[in-house]
Parts: structure tokens; sequence; C-alpha cells
């Protein structure tokens, strides 16, 4: 074989199309695409998204499937922003192939995929999630009357130096110069350094930063609240219903990251069994698994006036509850939770619930790519949750069918087997071997 040279002089500037490189193609995208293919999922995203454009006005734009491909690849490929969505999919000719554009066409730029979700309303993403949704009932993969719910925080795409008072417009540098100006630290006509406003902020106690005193100039819809980790940040608080039966998620729902856990919790199973209700399914939400979290007492009255049994364990109170100044009806359903908790089938459910909703949460946003948010205002936020969630169901769906559920774990697949391999021809190396020392004498001196 002879050394083959990169070309450093210019090459040529037309090239036949017959001449152009084709792609083999991803299998775990090409079975994707058969599966939307199976469920007309062109024809009939185009139908949903037509009344929202003009009709023989202007160039032709993205067609709706390959935007919501797009975003089908930022979830299995682990990418966050629509930059890097786009990127990946100018660089990658599998996912140029999985998105229908031929290899003489650009793939969409970052700004059109920004242009499309602007267009297109909160509604049409969730219809979508429904469509997924519905696949998974072709496939008899939807139980529907156990649910788990669980919350997480999303960093939204803002900092907290953007932050500026409600009341006043200040932002925290004029807001810390009048702090030092009432308290006679400084002079008239004196501006202090930002070093000096960052020595007066360190040293001065009982800083509090509330939601009703200040907001981001930058994301009004975002909330301060402290994340995991324990650091503050404006962020977001993501809600996922997940079916107890089958590992799918019924609803995903966006709240500003300030509304408490016991506030949500009966908005997110009524939206899953909207969502339920809207692929043709008869199936009722019976019971919810929560953590304690979301234990209130009003809360769990509410769920068991609309027909749903909570499983939802009580935090340890240092005094004895009292009923005095609530209606007999919240006492009933706390006693009733209390006994479904404590019985067997209640702690296998909260068992349950800590898999399923960790989970869930692990694929949406870690390896999702979710956890940060690059989009400003809730319903865009929404928007693209909800697809990353439909995706997270349609690899569940492949996974079911296929034995893989990202592109990335068919190639983890095909480690495993060359390893498999490898192991069975090594032992059966070794066996020949054992065999050719154990055999007669006679017979090795023939053979």
């Amino acid at each position: 074989m002879a050394l083959g040279r990169r070309k450093r002089e210019q090459q040529e500037m037309w090239v036949a199309t017959r001449q152009l490189p084709r792609s083999p193609g991803h299998p775990f995208y090409r079975a994707l695409n058969k599966l939307l293919a199976e469920a007309g999922f062109d024809a009939w995203v185009e139908a949903l998204c037509e009344p929202h454009y003009a009709r023989g006005v202007g160039r032709p734009g993205i067609p709706p499937g390959v935007y919501f491909r797009m975003l089908l690849a930022g979830y299995f490929e682990g990418i966050g922003s629509q930059r890097g969505i786009a990127w990946r999919c100018s660089d990658s000719r599998s996912l140029q192939e999985f998105l229908g554009v031929a290899a003489t066409d650009e793939t969409p730029d970052h700004s059109s995929l920004s242009r499309v979700a602007q267009r297109l309303p909160v509604e049409v993403h969730r219809e979508v999630f429904q469509f997924v949704l519905r696949i998974a009932v072709e496939k008899k993969l939807l139980g529907g009357k156990t649910v788990v719910v669980d919350s997480t925080t999303l960093e939204a795409n803002a900092a907290m130096k953007c932050i500026v008072r409600r009341d006043t417009g200040e932002d925290w540098n004029d807001y810390l110069r009048r702090l030092m100006q009432e308290q006679g630290l400084l002079a008239d006509g004196e501006v202090p350094t930002v070093e000096d406003l960052r020595r007066f902020d360190t040293k001065r106690k009982d800083k509090k930063v509330s939601n009703e005193e200040w907001v981001s100039k930058t994301d009004p819809d975002s909330r301060i609240t402290k994340m995991k980790d324990g650091t503050t940040h404006l962020a977001y608080k993501a809600e996922h219903v997940v079916d107890e039966a089958t590992d799918l998620l019924l609803a995903a729902e966006i709240y500003p990251a300030d509304r408490a856990d016991t506030e949500t919790l009966a908005d997110s199973v009524m939206e899953a069994q909207v969502h339920v209700q809207a692929t043709g399914e008869e199936t009722t939400i019976r019971e919810a698994v929560a953590d304690k979290g979301y234990h209130a007492a009003k809360m769990i009255e509410l769920c068991d006036a609309l027909g749903v049994r909570t499983y939802i364990p009580e935090p340890s109170r240092k005094h004895r509850r009292r009923w005095t100044d609530k209606p007999p009806e919240f006492q009933r359903c706390v006693d009733a939770n209390r006994r479904r908790v404590t019985g067997e089938r209640g702690r296998r459910l909260s068992r349950r619930r800590s898999e399923l909703a960790e989970r869930s949460f692990a694929h949406v946003c870690e390896t999702g790519g979710a956890r940060r948010c690059w989009l400003h205002g809730l319903a865009k936020v929404t928007k693209r949750y909800l697809i990353q969630a439909a995706a997270r169901n349609l690899g569940l769906i492949l996974r079911t069918l296929l034995g893989v559920g990202t592109a990335r774990s068919l190639q983890g697949l095909r480690g495993l087997a060359a390893l498999v391999q490898f192991i069975a021809s090594s032992l059966q190396c070794l066996l020949a071997a054992c065999l050719a020392s154990f055999a007669p004498t006679s017979l090795r001196t023939a053979a």
C-alpha cells in the first residue's frame, strides 16, 4: 500500500452529484425514521403546522418534519443548544440522511430553528408529544393507571448579575450604592469602585434576594432558587409524570421555579390524563405516587376529589397535627393516605417511584442535554422540553422493539458484542487445545 497524501492545492469547483460520497446511515436513526414513517409522522405534522404559515407567499421554510427531527437529534446526541444541534447536523452525514437532506443541500441554520420555534405555538409541540404517545399505544406500551410524580430544577439562560429590582429598576450595583449612601458610608458625589461594592456586600448581614423584589431583565419568567448542588441560580421547574407500568413519560410540565410541589401535583396529573385521553385510550389515572415534598392536606384532598389516590409519605413534624382549623375531609384524606403509604403496596410503590423518576431526569436532563435552558421565556422552554420528553419516549419504544434506545447505546452494544465474540472464540480455541492434549497417543501419532 502506497502512502496517501492530503491535497494541499485548491480542489475542483464543480463536482458531479454522482461523485458525492453517500453516507451508509446509522442503524438507530434508520430504525427511528422507519418508526415515524409507519406512523405517518411527516404528513400529519405538515397538516398540523399548515395553519401557522402563509399560503403561497414567500419562500418555503423548513419542513416541520425536519425541524422536529433536529430537536430529536439534539436529545439523542446529548446537545442542548440550537447552535450545537445545527452544527452537528451539518457535520454528520448520517444525521443528514435522518433529516432527509440531500447531499447537495445545506442543513438548516440555528437561526432558522429559532424562527420556526417562534412561529409554532406550544399547542403544536404538545400535540407532537401526544403523537408519540399514540405510537406507544399502538405498540401496547401504555398502562396509565398508576403514575409517579417528581420535579427537578433547570438552570435558566440568565445570570444572577442581571437581576433588577421590581419597584425601582435598580441593578445590583445601584442597589448597593444606595445602601451605602443610606448608611452614610459615601460622601456627597463620591462614586464607589466595584471592589468597594463587593467588600460592602460581603460584610453586610441579612442578605436576602426574593422573587417578590427581584426579577431578571433578560428572562423575566425565570425565578431565583436554590439548585440541587446548593448554589443559587435563576431557574425553572420541570415536573415529570411517569407511567409506573411502562416507564413512559405521560407529562413533562414546566413551571416557574418558585412554585411549590404542593401546588403543581394535581395540575401535572390532570395534564397527563389529558395526554392519555388524546391517544384514544380510555385508561384513567387512579393512583399518584410522590415524595414527602408533595405532602399537603389541601393537595391530598384535591386529588381525592379528582378520583386519584395518593401515596405520599408524611414528613416528620415536631408537634402533633391539629385539625380544628381545617375541614374534616382534610383529616380523612390524610389518614387514608397514611394507611396506604405504610402498607406493603405503598412501600413498593415508593421504591418504584425513586427508580422511575430519577431515571427519567437522568435521561432527559443529563444525557439528553436539557439540564440547562438555552432559551428565554416559559413558553419557549416548554416547547423544547416537550420534544425532549417525546424523544425520550421514542427511545423507550425503540429500546423495547430493538434493544437500544439511543444511537450512543448502540455503539456500546457493538463493543459488547465484539467482547462476547472474542471471549467465545478464545474459549473455543482453549477447548480445542484441551481436547488435543487429552487425546490418545495413537491418535496424535496418526495425526
